[in-house]
């Protein structure tokens, strides 16, 4: 099986190793820009990043300093909403601005989330527990992880640890989001892995983590994929607004269903289909306004940020400078974000949304 490279050194070093590997980085190790279709498109200004505003630096390091100074003992985050999922999301926010995973100022929260989770998981079915929202944010967080976090010092001084590496806890999770699928009416996810509905907000969180476990050389299979691509196709109007649940049908305005289909046609290759070009063009057109959906404002941010930087660079620049003048305003005094989902989640969010600048994470590329 292919996995990343690990990353070793001080955080100098790893952002020096890092901008000269990323641009070779696809979904198995090391792939030639030559002989890589995806690559053969991309702007080299984009592979390589361009420096990152001193506004986004100073709000992103005050919000890593909240996150670590309110993470329990356990390695989870204790608030309004607590679990896996906002463990994954918080791992992610640690290695998205270049910090070494292994021996940078966050690499101990690193070891403790990850542990948290795997801990967590059921070591037969799979599933890291309190929903699928929270397996599929777990599944994302440990699929960026993999292969830049060293497994050999993960459980280090740890009694009676689960002892299971990256890897291995993500096959099992990937193993569990296709059994859930499988028993799924409409090929995808709910919120119990044994739900027979499903919904576009829980699909996306599934199926992203799907993706970017595949990214990292885990072997997805391409049923999976496309049955839940399927899915988000069958529930995309022609207007390019995007249903919430069941088969088909309950179309209305939310930016946030909108990017998280957009987003999923993007990462899954699928930028030929007319649902890709009808939700970029839906979401162009309220680029300044629009509904969030029932997710808030930072959900919507979350993925909007994503699926304008994988779909359209210029409409992300230009979106992206609106997003970074609105959290400056709203960033509190002790680095956190406030809103829909308490101040963990609320602030993971929304530095995740502002970590595309960084273009680190695997995910984030393009």
């Amino acid at each position: 099986m292919a996995r990343r490279p690990t990353v070793h050194g001080s955080r100098g070093a790893a952002k020096k190793i890092m901008h000269k590997f990323l641009p070779l980085i696809a979904t198995v190790g090391f792939i030639s820009v030559a002989t890589c279709p995806q690559l053969k498109g991309q702007a080299l200004e984009i592979r390589s990043g361009d420096p990152v505003p001193r506004d986004v630096r100073d709000m992103y390091d005050r919000g890593l300093a909240f996150l670590s100074r309110t993470q329990a003992s356990d390695g989870s985050w204790q608030s309004q909403q607590q679990g896996t999922g906002v463990a994954g999301m918080a791992v992610m926010c640690f290695m998205a601005s270049g910090e070494d995973p292994n021996f940078g100022m966050y690499s101990g929260n690193i070891r403790r989330a990850i542990r948290y989770i795997i801990g967590k998981q059921d070591k037969t079915t799979g599933y890291y527990g309190g929903s699928m929202y929270h397996h599929g944010f777990a599944c994302l967080g440990l699929a960026e992880a993999y292969g830049a976090v060293d497994d050999r010092r993960l459980w280090d001084g740890i009694p009676n640890a689960a002892n299971r590496s990256v890897g291995q806890s993500l096959e099992l999770a990937v193993r569990s989001s296709i059994t859930a699928q499988k028993t799924n009416t409409y090929g995808a996810w709910r919120y119990n892995p044994s739900g027979s509905d499903a919904d576009t907000s829980v699909a996306g969180a599934v199926l992203m983590g799907l993706l970017a476990a595949r990214n990292a050389g885990i072997e997805v299979p391409d049923e999976a994929i496309d049955r839940a691509i399927s899915y988000f196709i069958k529930m995309t109007a022609a207007s390019g607004q995007v249903a919430y649940s069941g088969g088909v049908g309950g179309f209305n305005e939310s930016l946030a269903r909108i990017s998280i289909a957009n987003l999923v046609f993007s990462i899954a290759r699928r930028k030929d289909i007319p649902q890709f070009k009808t939700t970029l063009g839906y979401l162009k057109d309220k680029m300044q306004g629009g509904s969030p959906g029932h997710g808030g404002v930072e959900y919507q941010s979350y993925y909007q940020a994503q699926a304008f930087f994988q779909a359209d660079i210029a409409s992300w620049t230009n979106w992206n400078k609106t997003l970074v003048r609105r959290l400056k305003k709203s960033q509190a005094e002790d680095g956190s974000f406030s809103g829909t989902h308490g101040p963990h989640v609320s602030t993971s969010l929304c530095l995740l949304a502002l970590a595309v600048n960084y273009r680190f994470l695997p995910i984030y590329e393009r």
